[in-house]
């Protein structure tokens, strides 16, 4: 091929990258429009990349409450439909005073006591005017903030919060699990 027709090239496939990217950044869903910190860890994640088009279970957690054996039905959950598109995200607050000052201590809980393998994030606030952007925004669109810790919402694939479940529902077995089914369309 002629060396300035593969020079052109070059330059229209990088501009057209360029604009994929834009149009992709673009489009994020304000309340995945987010980059935040993993627990225990310097690496960051960006929800709008990472998760944009999958069904999500946002939880905000703690590692020293009543309802944090729920980590283990949260975990089975994900397990069960992840192939099909689910992601839980754990977002572990003290805004409740139960959790750790030390991530690694919160981290331990999660990964240790309950094998817990879906992604947690950084120890953040979930509620009032601190609250981080994603849980501001579920409590926009869904009109609840987080009571207390293990509060969970379902986010469809279109990045719009679908519904809020209250500490007591188990992820397992109930209206939590039958939503998800509905959103993931299995």
């Amino acid at each position: 091929m002629n060396p300035t027709i593969m020079k052109l090239h070059k330059i229209a496939l990088l501009l057209l990258s360029i604009f994929a990217s834009t149009v992709s950044a673009a489009k994020c869903n304000t309340l995945l429009d987010y980059e935040t910190r993993k627990l225990r860890s310097d690496d960051t994640i960006n929800l709008c990349e990472a998760y944009e088009g999958k069904v999500i279970v946002m939880v905000n957690t703690a590692s020293q409450c009543g309802f944090t054996p729920q980590f283990k039905s949260l975990e089975q959950l994900h397990q069960r439909y992840k192939e099909q598109g689910l992601v839980v995200l754990g977002f572990p607050s003290d805004d409740f005073k139960q959790e750790h000052k030390d991530e690694s201590k919160t981290a331990d809980v999660c990964y240790v006591n309950y094998g817990v393998t879906f992604q947690m994030l950084a120890t953040s606030h979930v509620t009032g005017k601190n609250a981080n952007p994603v849980f501001a925004q579920l409590a926009k669109q869904t009109g609840v903030a987080p009571r207390w810790n293990f509060n969970k919402f379902i986010v469809g694939k279109d990045g719009k919060a679908i519904k809020y479940f209250p500490s007591g529902e188990l992820p397992m077995g109930g209206d939590l699990e039958k939503n998800v089914i509905d959103a993931l369309g299995i």
